[in-house]
């Protein structure tokens, strides 16, 4: 490890930790406005209870446009109560993930000291290549992934079945008073039940598709591309060449996740609505380029503007090049990403 990659490396900690605690900022306003908001909806929640229960003791006697108001009311009410409930619990995960990773990055530069910075390139060499360094680099890595899943958990699956529980409980009250409007309700519980179950099994393929296991690369990655452009994602286009065949799986894995990665990068980060991606598995080696028409960000070699640190780019160049593979980088302003990676062929599976 050159000295200039360790400053480098020093310094991506620094702007880290810096946007971190930035970031960590806006949380923390944004729960104290949205507890503001709960509490608001609590209480106007406990008046259209209260206003349900009176309507129930003379329900017979009520007027039809007084209850239906009634009701419309509460299910509002709890709906939006539901909406920011889950808005203050998503912005709590941020918050203890954000405040986990500014720990992190605090650990590593204490770790590397003040002094640090002007000791010999032989301690430098001697201490970035140690495995305490190397497991700081991994869970770094581990850290942003469990960030970007607990926003995707909670925005997907958790939101749907929260929204759910609402509909079900709604059904429930419609049961013996409106049975028509209650069968409404049932069909869109159930359309709802049927997209939820989706979310979760999205989620799962994820995490870890098993097919990646079970059939390998190629498969897996049509896979993935066809569940996003059956999710809406219509702008996705995937070219395979060469033999298909089993790769070593460390190697499947990882370049499986750095296409999932790239594909996010471009659609949610980069404003892309078109993403086009090769894979060659050639005899020697397996050359991947993604390339997308997103608006693009500035970009140096050495991968240290605050876009390429924000979008954990220095993260892929390590995952590539641990494993004696190459990746390279390209894009500017107004001219999306472009992306190619190869890893070595020799030691893959038959």
């Amino acid at each position: 490890m050159t000295e200039d990659t360790w400053e480098q490396f020093l310094e991506s900690c620094r702007r880290g930790s810096e946007q971190v605690k930035k970031e960590l900022k806006e949380v923390d306003m944004l729960i104290q406005q949205t507890s503001v908001e709960v509490d608001r909806f609590m209480q106007t929640n406990s008046r259209a209870v209260a206003r349900a229960r009176q309507i129930e003791a003379s329900f017979d006697t009520m007027p039809r446009e007084d209850i239906k108001a009634a009701y419309d009311s509460l299910i509002d009410n709890q709906r939006r109560l539901f909406t920011m409930r889950g808005q203050l619990e998503k912005l709590q995960s941020d918050q203890k993930n954000l405040t986990r990773l500014d720990q992190l990055y605090q650990a590593i530069l204490e770790h590397a000291g003040p002094g640090d910075l002007d000791v010999s390139q032989e301690t430098k060499h001697e201490k970035f290549d140690t495995p305490q360094a190397m497991v700081i680099s991994i869970i770094e890595a581990q850290e942003q992934e469990r960030l970007r899943l607990s926003r995707q958990m909670h925005d997907g699956p958790a939101q749907a079945l929260t929204n759910l529980v609402l509909q079900a409980e709604i059904c429930e009250r419609l049961f013996d008073r409106d049975s028509a409007r209650a069968k409404t309700e049932l069909a869109e519980l159930k359309k709802n039940v049927v997209s939820a179950f989706k979310a979760v099994k999205g989620f799962i393929f994820d995490l870890r598709p098993m097919m990646l296991d079970d059939l390998g690369l190629a498969p897996t990655i049509r896979r993935y591309v066809e569940g996003l452009s059956d999710s809406g994602f219509t702008g996705l286009t995937l070219h395979i060449s060469g033999k298909e065949r089993r790769l070593a799986q460390h190697k499947e894995v990882t370049i499986f996740r750095v296409i999932q990665t790239l594909i996010h990068l471009g659609r949610d980060q980069d404003q892309a609505s078109n993403i086009n991606i090769v894979l060659d598995i050639g005899e020697d080696q397996v050359t991947v380029t993604i390339e997308d028409n997103g608006t693009g960000f500035e970009l140096d070699e050495n991968l240290s503007t605050p876009d390429a640190l924000r979008l954990n780019l220095p993260t892929l160049r390590e995952r590539i090049e641990m494993l004696g593979g190459k990746i390279t980088f390209s894009s500017a302003p107004g001219q999306g990403l472009r992306v190619n990676f190869s890893l070595p062929a020799e030691q893959l599976s038959a």
